[in-house]
């Protein structure tokens, strides 16, 4: 996806994934973009090692966003982005994930078409698929979910009022980004529109990092459970059948021995 240039003085502004955390599961094209780049703006959960393909002279730029605190708020770092390429740089908006999945992605390229700067987007290994592929818990499966949610767990003004009757349906799996904080919440809510209290659920920690962390449970049990192990973001639930495969299909085994599952 790119918008052609509206003046050869404009530098381009590449939204790039970093995805899950790995740095092998980064793509070709992410890591030559870093590489070529003039300046990197980039988020707290980047692939770790990402900043290392980066030229020397690079200017990086921190924006993070850590559970509501912003480094940057958004609307001043989508001013940066425009001016950035309005001297004449080509500019890397680094990610973590893929930036159109709860990414904001779409915000910045909506202040990026309205000033005039060309982009493109370079899709990232987006942390649902990264961390469930590493924790051995597949997120489809014939004999027991047909289909796939994603869902966040906490809304822009800050509640998590989400369509809960169809989130807590059957042979459905769901995950939920950015949900640790209102983790008892989630499974209240899924419990009470239809979904049984031993409805397996899973959260992961630090997906596809050496830190990485799978604790399962059910949805009665799950959040004392983090609670008890002081699991803390970044890490994403996942609530559905499959997670029952998670101790067959386990396949990813971090070198930290301190692992609760």
């Amino acid at each position: 996806m790119t918008q052609k240039p509206t003046s050869p003085l404009v530098g381009t502004v590449y939204i790039v994934g970093s995805g899950p955390g790995d740095l092998d599961l980064l793509t070709l094209r992410a890591a030559r973009l870093i590489g070529e780049a003039d300046a990197i703006v980039y988020d707290h959960l980047i692939a770790e090692g990402v900043l290392g393909l980066a030229r020397p002279e690079a200017e990086k730029i921190y924006a993070g966003k850590e559970s509501s605190k912003h480094s940057v708020p958004q609307h001043e770092l989508n001013r940066l982005l425009v001016s950035l390429a309005r001297a004449g740089r080509n500019v890397v908006r680094l990610k973590g994930g893929d930036p159109f999945v709860f990414g904001r992605g779409g915000e910045e390229i909506e202040t990026l078409v309205d000033s005039g700067i060309p982009f493109e987007v370079v899709p990232g290994v987006t942390s649902a698929v990264g961390c469930a592929a590493y924790a051995g818990i597949p997120l489809t499966h014939r004999e027991h979910a047909q289909a796939v949610a994603f869902a966040t767990g906490h809304l822009k003004d800050g509640t998590i009022n989400l369509d809960w009757p169809s989130l807590a349906r059957p042979r459905l799996t769901v995950v939920f980004y950015m949900g640790v904080g209102t983790l008892a919440e989630i499974c209240r809510q899924m419990i009470a529109h239809g979904l049984p209290p031993d409805h397996p659920a899973a959260v992961v920690q630090n997906g596809t990092t050496q830190r990485q962390r799978v604790l399962t449970a059910d949805l009665a049990t799950l959040p004392g459970k983090v609670a008890a192990a002081g699991v803390t973001a970044p890490a994403l639930i996942i609530v559905g059948t499959v997670v029952r495969l998670h101790r067959k299909l386990a396949w990813f085994s971090p070198r930290l021995p301190d692992r609760p599952d």
